[in-house]
């Protein structure tokens, strides 16, 4: 396959037409064989043959397995799904919850994010990766905590995205710890005690902040 003369960083393109195409069977290709088989069995070649796209190509334009993960990531965090605005603080954390516990649960989404947290462990670009995928998520919620406490729900200092992170860590951790994907009584036990912790006052800035000395 030819080049295309592009010199942005592997993992980093944002490209349009046949590139894009290529770009999208290379994605879908790799997200299937980290499902399947983890981070440390993501074989460039070998997803260059399941998109069916040139060697090549695919080691020029993402270089390692872990800029491709990047690539991927980014990829995701633009096409997860909107947030749910339900007009009260509990209906919108539980469908942010839902959404947590339907990716999780999901054949594919599952054991790929299970893949990914595991690289994230020990690559360090994987795990650079991930934390703009979560910054990324949790910006998009987090302005449903601040309609909350516009709407007189919540303490004014509360900190919006770390009630977003409190919902979904939960879930995580009862995948990670057991391998059981969280179910809708996980979800809703999870966004009612976000949201009680919230009203509390938990997450004003007075808590998130760091301790004096």
């Amino acid at each position: 396959m030819a080049s295309d003369g592009e010199s942005t960083e592997p993992g980093t393109l944002r490209p349009g037409g046949r590139t894009a195409r290529v770009r999208a069977a290379v994605l879908d290709a790799a997200g299937d064989l980290l499902a399947e088989a983890g981070f440390d069995r993501l074989d460039l070649a070998e997803v260059a043959r399941r998109a069916e796209v040139g060697k090549t190509t695919v080691y020029r334009r993402w270089g390692t397995p872990s800029g491709l993960v990047a690539d991927l990531l980014g990829d995701m965090a633009e096409q997860s799904a909107p947030r749910t605005e339900t007009g009260s603080l509990d209906g919108d954390l539980l469908a942010n919850a839902d959404l947590v516990r339907r990716t999780l649960a999901d054949p594919r989404q599952g054991p790929l994010f299970r893949a990914v947290i595991a690289a994230a462990g020990t690559d360090p670009r994987a795990a650079e990766a991930l934390h703009r995928f979560y910054t990324v998520r949790v910006a998009e919620w987090a302005p449903c905590v601040r309609q909350a406490v516009a709407r007189g729900e919540l303490p004014p200092d509360t900190d919006a995205e770390e009630v977003v992170r409190s919902v979904s860590a939960p879930l995580y951790y009862r995948l990670l710890t057991t391998g059981t994907p969280p179910d809708a009584a996980a979800a809703e036990r999870a966004a009612r005690a976000a949201a009680a912790a919230a009203r509390a006052g938990v997450f004003t800035a007075a808590d998130t902040g760091p301790a004096e000395g």
